[in-house]
């Protein structure tokens, strides 16, 4: 994943999040991924998390992965 994908999807995680109204914590519980390792994602420190945590974290906020990297299907 590029550097601007990454900012793209850790803008967009946060946006969807605030959405439907998931605190950070209940977010990566949904996930099923560690709450650090949701903060990084979402913060934009982890630049290329694996596409496993992309797809958890499309799933628990029920969107595709593409809408959650803004690309056009």
């Amino acid at each position: 994943m590029d550097i601007l994908s990454s900012k793209i999807l850790s803008k967009n995680i946060k946006k969807f999040r605030k959405k439907i109204g998931l605190s950070q914590d209940k977010m990566a519980r949904r996930a099923g991924i560690p709450y650090s390792t949701y903060l990084k994602i979402e913060s934009g420190y982890t630049p290329n998390p694996s596409i496993q945590t992309v797809i958890n974290i499309a799933e628990a906020l029920n969107i595709s992965v593409d809408y959650l990297l803004n690309r056009k299907v």
